[in-house]
């Protein structure tokens, strides 16, 4: 199998971050639809990153599926629960998670953004709710817990770790940090993991 994806991808990343955590034997490709030559729309005809190319050389496409993939075939503890409930909460992080980088990359790929635009604008205002509503609601659940679910790492925590992450490369004049310390302290230690730490961005 062969994972296709931009390193800078956040929504690779959390695919990369997935294969890691569950050991499965996957080369990652750097590809990125805008590359000569790529060759992401051959197996995704939405033409985006990760793309996973199975050993039938069919394209499996979108980072919850993959990971989900990748947590079935792969060894060790589950990152999505099979008890309902447990399950249905940690999509409901997966679904933050990601609302959240939705928001960044729609801040930071408009073509009206610069890192000096008119913040009273209301497209930028919108975006930014977004980030602030998600980062506050994802502070005030998790606390001093150590995980964002119950006692163990999950896909959640690799979806709220994701956009945590793609805040400090595209975003990074905005200080969470200093807003939200229990997100930098779980962050911190989010952060050490060899999965996330393998698959930061240079």
């Amino acid at each position: 199998m062969k994972l296709l994806g931009s390193p800078t991808s956040p929504y690779a990343r959390k695919a990369r971050i997935a294969l890691i955590e569950k050991n499965v034997d996957c080369e990652f490709v750097p590809d990125r639809p805008a590359n000569p030559g790529t060759q992401v729309p051959k197996y995704n005809p939405l033409s985006k990153v990760p793309v996973l190319v199975l050993d039938n050389d069919k394209g499996m496409i979108d980072s919850s599926v993959i990971a989900e993939y990748f947590d079935g075939i792969g060894g060790g503890a589950k990152l999505i629960p099979q008890e309902f409930n447990a399950r249905i909460a940690v999509r409901q992080w997966e679904a933050l998670g990601d609302g959240i980088t939705d928001a960044i990359v729609a801040l930071t790929h408009d073509s009206r953004y610069t890192p000096t635009c008119e913040v009273s604008a209301d497209w930028y205002q919108k975006q930014l709710k977004k980030i602030e509503n998600g980062l506050a609601a994802a502070q005030r659940d998790i606390g001093a817990n150590e995980f964002c679910y119950g006692n163990a790492f999950s896909l959640g925590d690799i979806c709220i770790g994701m956009a945590l992450g793609y805040l400090d490369r595209a975003y990074a004049q905005y200080d969470w940090r200093a807003k939200y310390p229990d997100l930098k302290r779980y962050a911190d230690k989010l952060f050490a993991r060899p999965s996330f730490a393998q698959t930061a961005a240079n």
